[in-house]
């Protein structure tokens, strides 16, 4: 397991979100919110607390969640607000490549035709990485 984020927010609320390389059940949630309240002192500062895995709706936070998510569907925005949807298919230390597919209309081609490619962008361009969630 690893950890997405920890913040306090007013009122001494502190959200810690967790993920794990495969799925993360509610009991390790459970015993992480027993581990922490077991080492913070609530005589010191009164608090409340909340431990969660991560939003399916949230954007992917750290790198490792990339990772977790090679081969899934993602929107990507870019930080000019450009939008890049695709497969997740490599995570590198630089950035990610996503495999697109579109119809478009190809020079010398009658009709939109369809065009694959693999777009490779910079973790310092992403504004946000979110997953896909199809019903298909």
């Amino acid at each position: 397991m690893f950890i997405v984020h920890c913040t306090v927010a007013p009122g001494n609320i502190i959200d810690v979100a967790m993920d794990a390389d495969s799925s993360i059940a509610i009991e390790a949630c459970t015993d992480i919110h027993r581990h922490i309240l077991k080492n913070m002192d609530r005589e010191v500062e009164d608090y409340g607390l909340v431990v969660s895995s991560p939003d399916l709706t949230k954007p992917l936070q750290v790198h490792r969640q990339y990772l977790k998510n090679i081969g899934r569907d993602v929107q990507v925005k870019t930080l000019d607000n450009e939008k890049q949807e695709g497969t997740l298919t490599k995570v590198t230390d630089q950035g990610i490549v996503i495999h697109t597919i579109s119809r478009e209309a190809v020079e010398g081609k009658k009709g939109k035709q369809t065009v694959e490619r693999d777009i490779e962008i910079n973790f310092d361009q992403i504004k946000e990485t979110k997953i896909v969630i199809s019903f298909k």
